[in-house]
């Protein structure tokens, strides 16, 4: 009896070039809402640890706004931007997807802005704990794993077109007199 051949799944171009991305929203995912999970658990609201006096403390807060405090309470209009932005991810990602440098930054911004969503959805705020300070009585806004991740995505991104853009851009022929 002959065997037919087995037929090998064709996986797309767009199917191949998604690991990177999805692997590194899970993993930043995972780990902003773990951390997020172990604040809950072992601090109260305003409790915090100092690790390194005077530069670098644990601080348990709540954000009902956006980044350094701005839009507090608009939890709905958060959740849209964050909706939006998600959009803005899978455009980059359909039109750059042969780029590993955007397919990794563009995890990097999944991964942040699903775990802030979750938290506004579920909470209604979002877990913030990193605290640093440059002086006794100034410290920087807290923060959490998904800012750190959608900072690091974005700065990706941004280093990906200035790259571009000087790639594109001809040296300025010499002026003739």
């Amino acid at each position: 009896m002959m065997q037919r051949p087995v037929e090998t799944l064709q996986v797309t171009p767009l199917l191949k070039n998604l690991p990177p991305l999805l692997l590194v929203a899970v993993l930043i995912f995972i780990l902003d809402q773990f951390t997020k999970w172990l604040i809950v658990q072992k601090l109260k609201t305003s409790d915090y640890i100092p690790v390194i006096d005077g530069f670098f403390n644990i601080h348990h807060v709540r954000n009902r706004g956006a980044a350094f405090g701005i839009l507090q309470g608009q939890k709905m209009l958060l959740v849209v931007v964050t909706i939006a932005a998600l959009g803005l991810i899978g455009y980059y990602y359909f039109h750059y997807r042969q780029s590993l440098w955007m397919r990794i930054g563009l995890g990097f911004l999944l991964g942040g802005a699903l775990g802030n969503l979750i938290d506004r959805i579920r909470m209604g705020e979002v877990v913030d704990f990193l605290q640093f300070g440059l002086l006794p009585n100034y410290a920087w806004p807290t923060f959490n794993v998904a800012d750190i991740s959608v900072c690091v995505g974005t700065g990706m991104i941004f280093i990906l077109f200035y790259l571009e853009r000087n790639e594109t851009q001809q040296p300025d022929e010499p002026n003739s007199v």
